[in-house]
């Protein structure tokens, strides 16, 4: 049996990196998931998922309309929802804070923090009707400490870790646990772009790593799997480090 049998899944930002991995992990582990994503590469995992266990839908997590969308699509196709991994996010750009424009704030928290936001405010109701379920949101370690040049990132994952703990005190007592993972610095398409693709820049972010190597999408996944699956029943509230022990020095 998969650890996930019966259970409806969304997972935004499936279209890559620790989103994709985790729509692929959650499905062969018996999950139904519908997989999101703004760019278009969500409808590419549902097909390596393949169509009895998986849909795709365009969803900008920002915008109430497409969430809200997202969250009917998934009641009419599978009738419940189980398991809401808000994995969308932005890394924006880096820029001192006196630097940093207003506009990139105002972006990266719109995607980051209100996409969280919005898949809880519309997917805690539809886990309601199904007499429960489980929320992961993707915090960072960027959100429990503090990185220079990136004020709109580490605001938003702050922010999806106090969120994260107010929704688990909500409805701890109606089977809502509501946990954020919070990875390190993971090869993904993201890291790629924060580092421009430079050598250098990569072996820094290594050797800021005590394991001595970055993660992968698949190491995030495997404890978002733990918090979907019943094995996490008593864990809620939480904003869980996957990390090589970053946060240990």
């Amino acid at each position: 049996m998969g650890r996930l049998d019966g259970k409806v899944a969304i997972v935004t930002g499936a279209g890559s990196g620790i989103g994709k991995a985790a729509a692929k992990l959650f499905a062969a582990e018996g999950a139904k998931v519908v997989c999101a994503d703004v760019t278009g590469a969500e409808a590419a995992t549902a097909m390596e998922i393949g169509p009895a266990q998986a849909a795709a839908m365009t969803v900008d997590v920002s915008k109430a309309a497409d969430v809200k969308e997202l969250l009917e699509r998934t009641k009419a196709l599978y009738g419940r929802l189980d398991v809401l991994f808000n994995n969308a996010g932005i890394e924006g750009k880096q820029a001192l804070t006196p630097d940093y424009e207003e506009e990139e704030f105002d972006r990266v928290l719109a995607v980051n923090a209100k996409g969280v936001f919005l898949g809880m405010k519309y997917g805690i109701p539809l886990m309601l009707e199904a007499g429960g379920g489980s929320i992961i949101n993707n915090a960072s370690v960027a959100g429990l400490v503090g990185f220079p040049n990136i004020i709109g990132y580490t605001a938003s994952k702050g922010a999806v870790i106090q969120m994260t703990k107010t929704a688990a005190l909500e409805f701890a007592a109606q089977g809502i646990r509501v946990n954020a993972v919070c990875p390190g610095v993971i090869r993904t398409p993201m890291i790629e772009r924060f580092t421009s693709g430079a050598p250098e820049a990569e072996e820094q972010l290594t050797m800021a790593e005590p394991v001595g190597r970055l993660g992968t999408p698949e190491e995030v996944a495997a404890l978002a799997l733990f918090l979907a699956s019943d094995e996490s029943s008593f864990v809620t509230g939480a904003a869980l480090p996957v990390d090589g022990g970053f946060l240990a020095r």
